[in-house]
């Protein structure tokens, strides 16, 4: 820990630098979890080194996104639990790159917040290491940002970025895809991280009592439901990549299945979705029930527990489920592709 560096001036002007070191010293134990062998430089530094291995990559593609955790936070802060989070933060980023065929190679966060909390701080980054750890991204920098006056002291946000690489001629196309193909559903673990605006409103998160068990969530409650976080699907879609000719991937998060599904068809084709097929997820017939919203709203704004979609031809199907189940993902049909101008059409 730097002992040398302090600022009373500064310290009264609401940053204490020196809150900074120590969680940057609480965090580095979760953070070695996350070192992959092209990690090149150590927590600190101005920049996170990394050394690519394009080993049986003739014509690397970087991919990268980038993304938050949105207003589930707001979760966190009213259960005063920061350790999942991370992982929030994580999924958004590293699911979506997948979507193109990339692996994953490292993350870096941003945490903002009104004060610097050291042991809410490491709390949080855990999260992204769990996520990092998921994903095998190396988590290699990142930064915290303490800002009195401009957050409450008690909240933050958080943020982050991840890069991977593909071999260019492993790129999904979703040129490829023909009528007849077959549309997968890779369940979801919960609501995810979208969406959460209209799920503060129809519980009216800040006056229930989220510890109290919900008999329609099978005695969870509703504060630990909402918060289970994302799941990242990287090693699974990695596995089924290797053994599977993919021909498209959704990640499916704000604007649900009406958004998502359709930006991996190509013009001249549309998913045909069987809504029955869709395995609904308790949490979700609760939110529909409790705030009276349409059905149609409900595919528009959540993932339903479908966190992500792929399509295979049919005569992958049987290969593409088992590589699926074989890697923890107990993924199932939900529809088919057909000639069509609307690119999603939900029956």
């Amino acid at each position: 820990m730097n002992t040398f560096s302090k600022s009373d001036a500064y310290a009264a002007a609401g940053v204490d630098i020196t809150a900074g070191y120590k969680a940057v010293e609480l965090m580095k134990r979760h953070i070695a979890t996350t070192v992959t062998p092209g990690v090149c430089s150590d927590v600190g530094g101005f920049g996170g080194l990394f050394a690519l291995d394009l080993t049986g990559i003739s014509q690397p593609i970087l991919v990268s996104g980038t993304d938050g955790v949105g207003t589930k936070l707001k979760l966190a802060f009213l259960m005063d639990k920061h350790d999942t989070v991370g992982i929030d933060c994580v999924a958004m980023c590293v699911n979506d790159i997948i979507c193109v065929g990339a692996k994953p190679l490292f993350f870096l966060d941003y945490i903002a917040c009104g004060k610097n909390v050291p042991e809410r701080i490491e709390q949080i980054v855990k999260g992204v290491c769990d996520g990092c750890v998921q994903s095998g991204a190396a988590l290699i920098g990142g930064e915290t940002a303490e800002m009195p006056g401009f957050y409450p002291e008690d909240e933050y946000d958080l943020a982050g970025y991840s890069t991977g690489v593909v071999d260019k001629t492993r790129i999904l196309r979703k040129e490829d895809m023909r009528p007849g193909d077959v549309v997968l559903a890779l369940p979801s673990s919960g609501v995810h991280s979208n969406g959460f605006s209209l799920v503060r409103k129809v519980f009216d998160v800040e006056h229930t009592d989220l510890h109290a068990p919900v008999a329609e969530l099978g005695g969870a409650s509703l504060g630990e439901t909402l918060l289970t976080p994302t799941r990242i699907y990287v090693k699974p879609v990695l596995a089924l990549l290797d053994r599977v000719r993919v021909k498209g991937i959704s990640h499916i998060t704000g604007g649900g299945f009406y958004e998502n599904i359709p930006r991996s068809i190509p013009d001249g084709l549309q998913a045909r979705i069987e809504k029955k097929a869709v395995r609904v997820l308790p949490i979700f017939d609760l939110i529909a029930k409790t705030g009276n919203i349409s059905e149609r709203d409900m595919f528009n704004t959540f993932n339903m527990g479908v966190g992500m979609s792929i399509v295979v031809s049919p005569e992958d199907e049987t290969l593409a489920l088992e590589v699926l189940h074989d890697n923890g993902v107990d993924a199932y049909r939900i529809g088919v592709i057909e000639t069509g101008e609307e690119r999603i059409v939900l029956c």
